[in-house]
């Protein structure tokens, strides 16, 4: 059966290590139709509750929010911006939470971080699972991969053997959980 999966990177970068290691992750499973978003395409003003009450929630909130409908499960690999979300992600994420209903659906995810650096994001994933916890009912399970560079290749993909095995155990576990 095709499980369908939703996976970013929370970055607005071009060149996103973090959009790389969530394709990645998300073309690790068997028989999925694998939906890559782009930060950049839904850019809006920045969230606050005077603009809302003015203009109301903008389209392309909406327009994510329906990414998030229909698929088994949701990836989300975290760039870690001065310890915390990137600005690009946490917009997104404050306009999509107005919007009636969960965040993320209640679907299971597979949250992840890579950084250039040893810590892997490992600050950021934290500050993620914990908040999701509160926002999601179903399976949450994570995964940090550090110094991107060193651990990580465009056609191998995770190139560490103990870093692999980790995250497909991980991955595993997401996995299951979308058989639900």
């Amino acid at each position: 059966m095709t499980k369908k999966i939703v996976a970013f990177g929370a970055s607005n970068s071009k060149n996103s290590i973090n959009k790389k290691l969530a394709t990645f992750a998300a073309n690790q499973i068997e028989n999925a139709e694998v939906t890559i978003l782009d930060l950049n395409d839904f850019e809006m003003p920045i969230y606050g509750i005077d603009k809302e009450k003015a203009s109301g929630i903008p389209a392309l909130a909406h327009d994510f929010k329906a990414h998030l409908k229909n698929p088994d499960g949701i990836i989300i690999s975290f760039a870690e911006h001065n310890g915390a979300y990137s600005v690009a992600f946490k917009n997104i994420m404050d306009w999509v939470s107005r919007i009636e209903g969960s965040t993320w659906e209640d679907k299971p995810m597979f949250l992840l971080a890579t950084s250039p650096g040893g810590r892997g994001g490992i600050t950021v994933l934290e500050i993620a699972v914990n908040k999701f916890q509160h926002m999601n009912k179903n399976t949450i399970t994570s995964f940090s991969l550090p110094s991107f560079g060193n651990n990580f290749s465009e056609e191998n993909g995770i190139t560490e053997e103990d870093l692999l095995k980790s995250f497909k155990e991980q991955l595993k576990i997401f996995t299951l959980a979308m058989d639900k």
